[in-house]
């Protein structure tokens, strides 16, 4: 297997997850060479871009390119990190077209983290599946409203679909990375570098994105994909059926499962995570009682308000007025919106 060395072109976007880049290539390193020298021996590596400016991650340390962009068949693969979304950085043009031209040379693209955004700006991702963080999943729909939506995949860790490579990102990247290599080198090399990072091997892409709240580690992997779906789905939810098929496994299984798991059925457990949006938007947002019912998939305001007074209650709008008041001022009787965090932030749209 060993046909070295494979090549690599890493482009750092303004911003980028320090994490991410780093996870992937320590394990470029430490499977790259014998020993603990760091020689570019079975794997090579740039930072590549348009100038030699340093770029400055989201942590704010900085990494020097080595590399102008130049001609990207020099490498077997590109790798797009990306970090914060909303820097007011434009990627430009030139990386754009750079991007375009790798993948019309058949060169291999991964993108880790929100690297995705980029991707998908630069039109290399049509008809491939694309794997994003369940917490970017509304703003990749937000920035690319035409996409098919059963194209993008936020439960699992990552994505390989023909020569683009999607990664949710930060731990996830080390994953990615073993996954490459065992395709070009003895999976021994690659299992050694992963203990040497005191990795206990690599998580496949199949592994669950990590858990949204309340859903235990001990989980069965289908819920936890299911709380994943249901979540992405808030506004039009999923009957059971269009669940299970998702998942690929039968309804009485789907059932069993979450019963043994959350103790409620697959409907209840998604109506609870339906009515905690609507406390959250009560909360955060000045829409109308209505547009909330719509946004978290009730009929309408008068079963919003069924449900909302039956799990917490209060109607909704005693609810929201409660959250206007001072701690001081605050009926005893009237009690507190507990449990309710705010897992979608700058979030006031849900498709």
């Amino acid at each position: 297997m060993d046909k070295g060395p494979v090549r690599f072109g890493f482009i750092l976007l303004p911003y980028f997850t320090l994490t991410a880049f780093s996870g992937l290539l320590d394990v470029l390193r430490l499977a790259g060479d014998e020993g603990d020298n760091s020689r570019p021996v079975r794997c090579t590596w740039q930072v590549i871009d348009e100038t030699l400016v340093p770029v400055r991650s989201s942590s704010g340390i900085q990494v020097v390119p080595s590399e102008h962009l130049g001609d990207p068949s020099r490498f077997d693969y590109v790798v797009v990190v990306g970090g914060l979304l909303h820097t007011g950085t434009p990627v430009s043009n030139g990386l754009l077209e750079f991007i375009r031209n790798a993948a019309r040379q058949n060169v291999a693209l991964v993108a880790v983290c929100t690297g995705a955004f980029t991707l998908m700006r630069a039109g290399v991702l049509d008809q491939h599946r694309v794997c994003v963080s369940w917490f970017h999943y509304w703003d990749f729909l937000e920035q690319f409203p035409a996409t098919d939506p059963h194209n993008i995949v936020a439960d699992r860790l990552y994505v390989f679909d023909r020569q683009r490579i999607t990664c949710s990102g930060g731990r996830a990247s080390i994953d990615v990375a073993a996954e490459i290599l065992r395709r070009h080198m003895d999976a021994s090399i690659v299992d050694k570098a992963l203990r040497i990072l005191q990795v206990d091997g690599s998580n496949r892409s199949e592994t669950v994105q990590p858990l949204p709240p309340g859903i235990e580690p001990t989980a069965h992997p289908v819920v936890r994909r299911a709380v994943l779906l249901m979540e992405q789905h808030m506004g039009q939810a999923l009957s059971l059926d269009q669940l299970a098929a998702q998942l690929n496994i039968s309804v009485r299984q789907l059932e069993r499962l979450f019963k043994e798991c959350t103790g409620q059925s697959p409907q209840a457990y998604g109506r609870g995570m339906r009515l905690r949006l609507a406390a959250w938007l009560l909360t955060h947002s000045k829409k109308t009682i209505s547009v909330i019912a719509a946004t978290c998939g009730f009929s309408d305001a008068s079963h919003l308000g069924r449900e909302f007074r039956s799990t917490f209650g209060i109607p909704p709008s005693v609810w929201r007025a409660r959250a206007q008041l001072p701690a001081s001022l605050l009926p005893e009787q009237v009690p507190p919106p507990d449990g309710i965090n705010e897992v979608f932030p700058n979030r006031r749209e849900f498709y």
